[in-house]
């Protein structure tokens, strides 16, 4: 359709449509592995409760994406960059009834989503009573953990959902800022990865560590929403401003309900979740008790009483 879109002042405008794009394809790569986990993995029904959550901030982004296309391709087409050819001269008429129909669908597979989500739940909760027991405050505990588990994966997701945009489409990044947001990404794998491991074995001085971190995203995230607006940097941001803000407030709040999921895990500390989660290698000794008990616990057998005819 378009011949040819020019480079200059509008590369943020251009850069735009990629990144929309971008951005749904990482979410359905996502949403594919943390399924395939919620189902291969044993009562994490959290993380399907969670995909129907993420699923549904899709929902809003692929609404807000659709008066950001019309805004950019106004904007493109005046500044000459975007060069459509003669057959496709409406751009916006040729492009607006898929951008509705992406909202659209995604609504509905939503609502689909929901009703699966409630089979598999209670499908789940038979699973989770063979795992734990009947003992509820240690099925409260479990629960804590999922749910702790599964925020640490759409933190990650909001977080680089948020960062692929900055990098791809706001404008005035010096190279040593690129780079930190760049490593960034590396890193952040690595402190989600570190907490979910401090929690399984429950280790407080590494909660201590994580928390510390997640507080340092926090202040990070509100930095660059009051930088989104902040006069005299607030035109950096003009092409992605709806997107970026919808990323960064769902990525504060999720951080913030990390940060309270991790102290109430960090206060289930010590009162047995540990033996559910982490499994002992080798033979279990108390299969081997067991087994000992009934070799012990065997009377031979007595000899049949004669007869004498």
């Amino acid at each position: 359709m378009a011949s040819g879109i020019a480079a200059g002042s509008s590369r943020s405008r251009t850069s735009l449509f990629s990144t929309e794009f971008l951005v749904p394809k990482w979410a359905k790569l996502f949403f594919l592995v943390v399924g395939l986990q919620a189902l291969i993995c044993v009562a994490f029904e959290s993380y399907i409760i969670g995909l129907c959550v993420a699923n549904l901030a899709i929902f809003i982004y692929a609404v807000l994406q659709i008066d950001q296309i019309d805004n950019s391709i106004s904007r493109l087409l005046q500044a000459g960059a975007l060069k459509p050819d003669a057959d496709d001269s409406d751009v916006w008429a040729f492009a607006r009834p898929f951008l509705i129909a992406v909202p659209a669908i995604v609504g509905v597979v939503t609502v689909l989503m929901g009703g699966i989500a409630y089979k598999l739940y209670r499908e789940f909760a038979w699973d989770i009573l063979k795992l734990i027991g009947a003992d509820y405050r240690m099925k409260k505990r479990f629960l804590h953990y999922q749910i702790y588990i599964a925020l640490l994966k759409f933190d990650f997701f909001f977080f680089l959902g948020f960062t692929v945009q900055f990098l791809v489409i706001v404008n005035g990044i010096s190279d040593a800022e690129m780079g930190l947001h760049i490593a960034a990404i590396p890193v952040t794998i690595a402190i989600l990865l570190c907490a979910a491991f401090f929690t399984q074995r429950e280790n407080r001085i590494g909660m201590c560590l994580v928390i510390l971190l997640y507080f340092g995203g926090l202040a990070y995230f509100f930095f660059k929403l009051v930088r989104i607006y902040q006069p005299g940097h607030s035109q950096d941001y003009v092409a992605v401003r709806r997107s970026l803000t919808a990323f960064a407030v769902l990525t504060i709040i999720l951080i913030i309900l990390t940060i309270i999921n991790a102290f109430i895990c960090m206060s289930n500390f010590g009162a047995g979740l540990k033996a559910h989660l982490v499994r002992p290698r080798g033979p279990d000794p108390e299969k081997e008790d067991a087994n000992s008990y009934q070799m012990n616990d065997h009377k031979p057998q007595l000899p049949s009483r004669m007869t004498i005819d």
